[in-house]
């Protein structure tokens, strides 16, 4: 198999003109005495997070075999030195951002990615913060986090219940979710909208509960559940108006009560061409009350456990609470970055380049979920449970990683696959979708 035609990573990305771009832009003054293209320093860094190794001195490992790296992705030059990786991705920082958000939606684009639904129609969209422990370490905009530890609290949003990556913002450890969501959140639905036309049910947590938020998707025209946050409110209140309304109520078990029902608020939002307006949202409620707790002692005055959402959908209140629920799924798309990718103690001291980082983390992680999203339901190893997604582990482990023989012949390097491998066919049908046919 032609490695430069029939290598996966490289195939994706050489659909697109985005590295070529990046050759023609001026990072620093002297850009023109380079010899390596600011393309080649992104292609090589982007080989490296698709093996899960994003910090600069793992290059090294493309010293022995350049030739095989250049052919597998397309670098037309050679492979930078890591201190030539380092200062060039200090040079980029974060000029590319707009360029990498429209690359990462086109290339999804082009390779047909349509995302999953839920069975209601909705098209899932999951936006969430999640601390990265930079801790013991004097980089650029570490502190403080919600987690009890020093580090960044990057801010992530996820479509599809596959759960691409659409746009991801780097935040310092300290600052509050809220801060900055706005505007994140307009510019996340217009890179939305590039992708379906299909109704869009974005889920935020309590963290996220604000006038303004809700405004914005009010006027975006989009469906939302968002984990309200009582502030001043009493529990006992809402405990009052369930047992006086409610028609769902369920015992789970001797001595706790659930309550779920609907009641209605009042927000006002300003638009952004300043206008105020009053609009009243329902409030979907479950009211949990236990007189005995799960060791059976009993509970003197009960415990009231209330939690609420906002919500402008047409659910039942048991499907708004599910739903929100199947938001916690998102942690896992966390971890995958954080653990499988290895991106959770950033590279650089520089706050901007560590931005850089986490936008091409977004390429990367798109790549890999395709890859992934493909070898499912076709001729690679069957799981043991029905799954829809690969973990990227999975991928990077078995398909990225993957053992073959290289030799030359005739002018071309060719890669044997041994059939003793079993996931042999997943990549070659991953070919396939990419080029029509294959030679495996």
């Amino acid at each position: 198999m032609d490695v430069q035609k029939y290598n996966v990573v490289g195939a994706i990305l050489g659909k697109s003109d985005f590295v070529k771009r990046c050759n023609r832009m001026d990072v620093t003054p002297n850009s023109s005495q380079h010899q390596i293209k600011n393309g080649d320093i992104l292609l090589t860094y982007i080989g490296m997070l698709c093996m899960g190794k994003p910090q600069y001195q793992a290059v090294h490992e493309m010293d022995d075999d350049q030739e095989f790296y250049k052919y597998a992705l397309g670098i037309t030059h050679s492979i930078p030195s890591e201190e030539t990786l380092r200062q060039r991705m200090d040079d980029i920082g974060d000029s590319l951002r707009s360029r990498i958000l429209a690359e990462n939606v086109k290339m999804l684009h082009m390779n047909g990615i349509v995302p999953f639904k839920l069975p209601n129609g909705y098209v899932p969209v999951d936006i969430d913060v999640t601390p990265f422990d930079n801790s013991k370490t004097r980089k650029e905009g570490v502190s403080r986090t919600y987690k009890g530890y020093d580090g960044y609290a990057p801010i992530m949003a996820y479509i599809g219940t596959e759960g691409y990556l659409v746009n991801a913002q780097l935040r310092e450890g300290k600052q509050h979710c809220q801060c900055g969501t706005p505007a994140f959140l307009r510019e996340t639905i217009a890179l939305y909208r590039q992708i379906t036309d299909e109704p869009l049910l974005i889920r935020l947590d309590t963290g996220n509960d604000s006038a303004e938020n809700i405004g914005i998707l009010l006027e975006s025209g989009c469906y939302f559940i968002i984990k309200r946050n009582l502030r001043r409110e009493s529990k006992d209140g809402w405990s009052e108006m369930a047992k006086a309304n409610s028609q769902n109520i369920t015992i789970p078990r001797e001595g706790k009560t659930v309550y779920t029902g609907s009641d209605w608020k009042p927000v006002t939002y300003t638009t952004e061409d300043g206008v105020e307006k009053n609009v009243t949202i329902r409030t979907g409620c479950e009211i949990i009350e236990r007189t005995i707790d799960k060791y059976g002692q009993f509970l003197l005055p009960s415990d009231i456990e209330a939690n609420t959402w906002w919500t402008n959908t047409g659910m039942t209140d048991a499907e708004v609470i599910q739903n929100y629920h199947a938001h916690g799924e998102c942690e896992q798309f966390h971890s995958e970055i954080k653990t499988d990718m290895d991106v959770e103690r950033l590279p650089s001291g520089k706050f901007e380049t560590n931005e850089l980082v986490l936008e091409l983390t977004m390429i990367d992680y798109n790549i890999l979920r395709m890859i992934g999203q493909e070898t499912i339901g076709g001729r690679g190893p069957k799981p043991r449970h029905k799954v829809h997604r690969r973990r990227l582990r999975t991928v990077i482990g078995n398909l990225i990683m993957l053992a073959s023989h290289i030799t030359t012949h005739a002018r071309q390097v060719v890669m044997g696959l041994g059939r003793s491998n079993v996931w042999r066919h997943a990549f070659a049908s991953k070919i396939v979708s990419l080029y029509g046919h294959t030679h495996v």
